[in-house]
């Protein structure tokens, strides 16, 4: 399958596609997947495409047509010349006609087609009039144009069409125009449709689109029979499960879309009542064990509480505040499947944080009981089951689910009290004697209010505390582990009742010998170092001890990390003098294990990923911060010495991140300096290599991320170091490449860079050196200011995501305060080089736009100011 210069044959084509979807051997389909994306990527692809669907040989040609045609249209409209957006649209609709009864999958991706021209058409004004009127009178066209008139609202707001913000609003205003058309077309399918199950599901589906728009008018909808059929729908028993579905996602859209209960109050007394008629229809999906159904009848009922929050927690009792919505929501949490009450966590999240904004005695008193009777359920979801054998899963989908009740449990206690419920869970335990499952989960829910409980006079702490340490090694191993964790919790016990110190590092020790309760009870002895620091020095050669032997224990890498990093915060409190000595001897063992991994062959098949030694340095280096009077040698001098020999000899990425560690600590100290500059340097050269590389900063994110990260600890320690350099400017320059990756940390890294190296021109901070950081900002920036202003520009309105704007504002607004006059005019000449159109001849971005925007820029006198302005501008290229 050669690609031949110019446009391959559809013969060709048709060979591909068979060979993609039948070719038994694997690497034959991916050979046909390559050239068939490279066919896609090319101008050719839309006629073939055309001519595909002209023809239609096969399912399979033609969904790759419709699938391509989608494609094309979303991401390369403007290879298309405007005259032929008509023509382009009158064939897509003679296909979809065509085609409608070849493959549904094959209608939905023609649909996607058209709606997603239409939106990008500005020539194709009232599209949802003319297809209306096309369509609605031929019953076997109804369900094609049910398709497109339910993706034209979903695809408004999608991220692949850039069609900006303009033409949004345009569009919003002409669908809500039409928005009572389409209602009238879908109460016309109902009745023609009578109880066609096919039928009602899309009707439901795209009345649900228009919902989520937030283009229905809410008293029109308030008495539509479609509402009411809604209902109905949901409170028969006989009702398929994809019906069901279809019709609960539609009341979830309908009672989102009422967020503002005031201004739609027809409609929100319609849906509320509505919602509560379905208890009984809830019970009999639970007697018929009909779990999908329960879930979505759990959706409905949160996203009711969800709506109503404001008036639940205003008005409780009172209206649609009435607390039978809450009801409901504890009626699922008594299901014995824990996913059921998981779905309404975040409305439970939300009550309480609105509880703790109102903070009245008499309403939070209103809830306690709700609350009470949530963590009960809670703690019953919780246990592990009988047969259970081991320690509790952390990273399964249980495990998370735990780890999330946790959470909640945490977020909620003060409106039960801690101390009150801690001592009640306390008592179960004590007074009972119930079954091991029972005692692991009351145990988990004791170690997440733990540190909440105060302290004070407390008997019941010191109590369960001393029950705990006495626990026989006999007892089911969750247990053991479990009750582990609660000791890490209850630090602060410890550390008001030393007497309690050896009993419970003993009984940590046990657990961190036992491969299955290793690293809980590493994570506890992290806990207990962080809280007894001055009770813990007498101890240190134990955790020494511990450190040196640490791979002969069975801990995750959190875990051994953790421990380390518990060994020195408590060795920081040590001598000066004793210090230096112990720590040469903890990073010594990492420096050998690292020594050992970098001088290995890399055909002997052993790790030579040395990540895990580095990243417990870092850790020794990060909390050993001992108190140095001036003159007194640095203990750590030394060990950056060595670090650095290391490096010089073996180049890995991930030394930038303990690099980065080792400036943040150690930059501020005049004898470090040189020695970590010399150290950056080194550094830099095989990264800018790596970089270098085709798509280096794409396929490198996490280097990038360490880079800057490391370099603006420099700009933030020792600023005057970095800018005298001959390192300066190649960094700055790939930092203003990086700008436009599109990846969470690096980006983020990238930008506080950009913004800490040109702050320190800006800040006088009355230190001696300002005014030599000043001059040499501004060399900086006579060099490369105005490229740095046309990537940013060019970044956050084609590449990077809404969340990133924040960062870039901040870097524009520190330019601006170097030289403002020279920034107005670097800011107009990077405006003059936007697209002012879109390829569909909608405008893009007006004169008075572009002006306003460069005025609302450079006559802001707060960040925030940027940062609103840019987010407005960027939208009319999204």
């Amino acid at each position: 399958m050669e690609r031949g210069p110019g446009r391959p044959s559809l013969q060709l084509v048709q060979q591909a596609v068979q060979a993609l979807y039948h070719d038994p051997d694997p690497s034959g389909k991916e050979r046909a997947s390559c050239w068939l994306g490279e066919l896609q990527r090319s101008v050719h692809a839309w006629e073939i495409s055309d001519q595909l669907l002209q023809i239609h040989q096969d399912v399979e040609s033609c969904y790759f047509a419709a699938q391509t045609m989608k494609m094309k249209i979303q991401t390369s409209f403007y290879e298309l010349p405007t005259d032929s957006h008509a023509s382009l649209r009158d064939s897509l609709l003679s296909h979809i006609q065509n085609l409608k009864d070849l493959s549904p999958v094959i209608v939905t991706q023609l649909a996607l087609a058209i709606a997603d021209l239409a939106l990008q058409m500005a020539s194709w004004k009232g599209c949802v009039q003319t297809l209306v009127e096309k369509y609605s009178n031929d019953v076997t066209s109804l369900p094609f144009l049910l398709e497109i008139l339910t993706v034209l609202p979903e695809e408004v707001h999608s991220r692949s069409l850039r069609i900006g913000a303009n033409r949004r609003t345009e569009i919003i205003e002409d669908l809500a125009y039409y928005s009572s058309t389409v209602v009238s077309l879908l109460v016309t399918c109902v009745e023609k449709a009578g109880n066609e199950e096919k039928m009602l599901i899309k009707i439901f589906r795209c009345l649900g689109s228009w919902f989520n728009l937030g283009v229905l008018d809410s008293t029109f909808m308030a008495n539509s029979k479609l509402l009411s059929l809604l209902f109905e729908v949901l409170q028969q028993d006989k009702t398929s499960s994809n019906l069901h579905e279809a019709a609960s996602d539609c009341v979830c859209s309908a009672l989102y879309a009422i967020e503002n209960v005031e201004t739609n109050l027809p409609l929100a007394l319609q849906l509320f009542q509505g919602v509560l008629t379905l208890e009984s229809a809830y019970h009999m999906a639970v007697a018929r064990e009909d779990l999908d159904k329960v879930l979505n009848y759990c959706r409905v009922f949160t996203e009711l509480c969800e709506t109503f929050l404001d008036k639940i927690v205003c008005t409780p009792g009172q209206g649609l505040g009435d607390l039978r919505t809450l009801e409901l929501l504890l009626i699922c949490a008594g299901h014995p499947q824990y996913e059921v009450v998981e779905i309404s966590f975040n409305f439970w999240y939300r009550l309480g944080e609105h509880l703790y904004k109102t903070d009245d005695a008499v309403i939070h008193s209103i809830f306690k009981a709700y609350i009470q009777r949530l963590l009960h359920a809670l703690a019953r979801h919780c246990q592990l089951d009988s047969d259970h054998e081991g320690v509790p899963e952390e990273t399964d989908d249980f495990g998370e689910f735990r780890m999330r009740v946790s959470d909640l449990v945490k977020d909620l206690i003060f409106l039960v009290g801690s101390v009150e419920c801690f001592a009640q869970l306390y008592a179960t335990l004590k007074d009972g004697n119930p079954p091991w499952e029972v005692t692991e989960a009351v145990l988990f829910i004791m170690a997440s209010i733990a540190k909440s409980v105060d302290q004070e006079n407390n008997p019941t702490l010191v109590e369960v505390l001393e029950g705990v340490v006495r626990l026989p090694e006999s007892v089911h191993t969750a247990v053991r582990y479990t009750s582990i964790e609660l000791v890490g919790e209850m630090s602060e016990v410890v550390d008001r009742n030393p007497q309690f110190l050896d009993p419970v590092l003993g009984y940590l020790m046990k657990g961190l010998c036992d491969r299955r309760l290793a690293s809980a009870a590493a994570k506890a002895i992290h806990n207990i170092c962080s809280v007894c620091r001055d009770h813990m020095a007498q101890h240190f050669s134990g955790l020494l001890e511990i450190a040196r032997a640490l791979d002969s224990f069975a801990l995750s890498p959190e875990a051994a990390v953790g421990l380390l990093k518990g060994t020195a915060l408590v060795l920081a409190r040590l001598p000066l003098e004793k210090i230096s000595e112990c720590l040469s001897e903890l990073c010594a063992v990492q420096v050998l294990a690292l020594k050992k991994l970098l001088s290995q062959e890399p055909s002997n098949g052993l790790s030579s990923d040395p990540t895990v030694p580095l990243d417990r340095l870092a850790v020794i280096f990060r909390h050993t911060n001992p108190i140095v009077e001036n003159g007194q040698v640095h203990p750590c001098q030394k060990v950056i010495q060595e670090m650095v020999n290391v490096y010089r000899e073996h180049q890995h990425s991930c030394f930038l991140y303990l690099g980065s560690i080792l400036v943040d600590e150690y930059g501020m100290e005049e004898g470090c300096r040189q020695g970590l500059l010399d150290m950056l340097q080194a550094l830099c050269i095989p990264t800018f290599q790596l970089l270098e590389q085709p798509n280096g900063l794409q396929n490198h994110p996490d280097t990038v991320d360490d880079l800057f990260r490391l370099a603006a600890r420099f700009i933030q320690r020792s600023p005057v170091t970095l800018l005298r350099s001959q390192v300066m400017i190649p960094i700055l320059q790939w930092a203003i490449a990086a700008t436009t990756l599109d990846h969470r940390d690096a980006n983020c890294s990238v930008m506080k860079f950009l913004r800490d190296l040109i702050h320190t021109g800006v800040a006088n901070d009355h230190e001696d050196d300002f005014e030599v950081r000043k001059e040499l900002i501004n060399q900086v920036m006579t060099q490369l200011g105005q490229q740095l202003v046309n990537q940013l520009l060019q970044t956050c309105c084609f590449c990077l995501p809404p969340y990133t704007l924040p960062d870039v504002a901040e870097v524009l607004w520190e330019i601006m305060q170097i030289d403002r006059p020279t920034f107005c005019r670097w800011l107009e000449n990077s405006l003059k080089g936007l697209p002012k159109e879109t390829t569909g001849g909608a405008i893009q971005v007006t004169h008075k736009q572009l002006t306003d925007f460069h005025k609302q820029v450079t006559s802001a006198e707060e960040c925030k100011q940027v940062c609103w302005a840019l987010r407005d501008f960027t939208r009319l290229f999204r």
